[in-house]
């Protein structure tokens, strides 16, 4: 007598597992801070290129780019939530964007030097398929020592600054520059990870957006 089969169940995906976000970023500071968060997520640059003489303010330039990079990427990935970001570094109402080559950025660090800056990040999400959006930007003013030539051609020699707004990154070797910061340390870093938390975990997230992430949801965590 042939035995019967026992039919297979159906495994039922464990969102937990699933990459619910899309980081519309290359930056390799970013993705480290959300990794942190263990939260799943795959890495789509976008390709939209920031034009900062558009006469806006700088919080509301850096949400500006934060939302059109996250829809740029939302375009072709309408179900998962996209995450944009744009971080704008300005000193005495100058923005100081990334510096083209070692002589522009050891001008900007000159600059920067003995003075305050501010640094903004705009943050936007975006799930097409829900027609949800929410933006916002996040301010650090950040104060510097006087640094003098030897300190910034040594910072300047490594390359480090060619790709960092404002030709620094607080987490490498320019942390020895900075003599204080007044707001959220990771901001400076590229992404505000404290406020994007509370605003994932916030009910305006909730009723807009459908993700199950751990520190979005009110189960118990194990």
């Amino acid at each position: 007598m042939a035995k019967t089969k026992r039919p297979i169940s159906a495994r039922r995906p464990n969102t937990a597992d699933m990459a619910q976000f899309i980081l519309a970023s290359a930056s390799p500071r970013r993705k480290e801070l959300l990794k942190r968060l263990e939260l799943p997520f795959e890495i789509i640059p976008s390709s939209v290129e920031e034009n900062y003489s558009n006469g806006m303010a700088p919080p509301e330039m850096a949400k500006r780019w934060a939302l059109e990079k996250a829809r740029d990427v939302a375009a072709a990935h309408p179900e998962t939530i996209v995450v944009g970001a744009d971080t704008i570094v300005v000193l005495e109402g100058n923005i100081l964007g990334k510096p083209k080559d070692s002589s522009e950025a050891t001008a900007m660090l000159r600059k920067l030097s003995n003075k305050s800056h501010t640094v903004h990040t705009g943050v936007a999400l975006v799930q097409k398929s829900n027609e949800a959006v929410i933006s916002f930007v996040e301010s650090t003013e950040v104060t510097f020592f006087e640094l003098d030539e030897t300190l910034i051609s040594s910072y300047v020699a490594t390359g480090s600054p060619l790709d960092k707004a404002g030709a620094y990154g607080i987490q490498d070797g320019s942390t020895c520059f900075v003599e204080k910061v007044n707001g959220c340390y990771h901001n400076v870093v590229g992404f505000p990870v404290a406020r994007f938390v509370q605003l994932v975990r916030s009910e305006e997230f909730k009723q807009q957006f459908s993700a199950d992430i751990w520190f979005a949801s009110d189960r118990e965590i194990a």
